[in-house]
């Protein structure tokens, strides 16, 4: 029977970038200097102005992806588990079911990277019948799919595939930018990147509103 593995209880949750942790350093000012009465003369203005360094909460901010929700886990489902924590290292295998940031990925095997001091996911390496669906309801398909928790970026590898819908592109590497709803396609060996579009047909319009929302269930397929 398949046992439910769920890396939010081993204490893997993902953590990208604390951002709270960037705002109170950046509130954390040096009081201001007693006064000296043989400089009291001296203008305000520009020591005030050197003892307000500006805050880095933005620039921390901008690092986490759109879309992203660091606080959510990565809910596994496998046959077998098995972990080397000296490597930072968990292997599932045997119709492994990944779910994160409402995403879903399937594999025989999947390798779960973690970050050594706050064992956080860096990144998972899958292989065997990889199949992978978007938030936004994209399906793809490869020998080996690498997923980059900091950039929310999953490289399908080898007879790669990718469709929504009726339309559909082919390579031999495909980058998906999850947060960015865009993807790369490359070719490679085997030959070049194929594509097939479909113009929208009379009527098709309210179809396409009524497609599912980010994050929402997609149709399997």
């Amino acid at each position: 029977m398949m046992r439910r593995l769920v890396l939010a209880a081993l204490g893997l949750s993902l953590v990208i970038a604390t951002v709270g942790a960037a705002d109170a350093q950046s509130r954390r000012r040096p009081a201001p200097a007693p006064a000296d009465s043989a400089k009291s003369s001296a203008p305000a203005a520009k020591p005030t102005a050197a003892q307000a360094p500006p805050s880095s909460a933005p620039d921390a901010a901008s690092k986490t992806p759109r879309g992203a929700d660091p606080n959510q886990p990565v809910n596994v489902d496998a046959d077998k588990l098995e972990s080397d924590q000296k490597q930072g290292l968990v292997i599932f295998t045997g119709n492994v079911i990944a779910q994160h940031n409402g995403s879903t990925q399937y594999a025989d095997r999947m390798e779960v990277y973690l970050d050594s001091g706050s064992n956080r996911v860096l990144r998972t390496v899958s292989t065997g019948s990889v199949k992978i669906i978007t938030r936004d309801c994209r399906t793809g398909t490869a020998q080996r799919a690498e997923y980059y928790d900091a950039e929310q970026r999953v490289v399908l590898i080898g007879d790669a595939r990718v469709w929504q819908e009726e339309n559909v592109v082919t390579g031999d590497r495909i980058t998906i930018y999850l947060a960015e709803d865009r993807s790369v396609v490359e070719s490679g060996a085997q030959g070049r990147v194929k594509g097939v579009f479909y113009p929208k047909r009379e009527g098709e319009g309210a179809a396409v509103a009524a497609r599912p929302a980010p994050g929402a269930a997609c149709k399997q397929s």
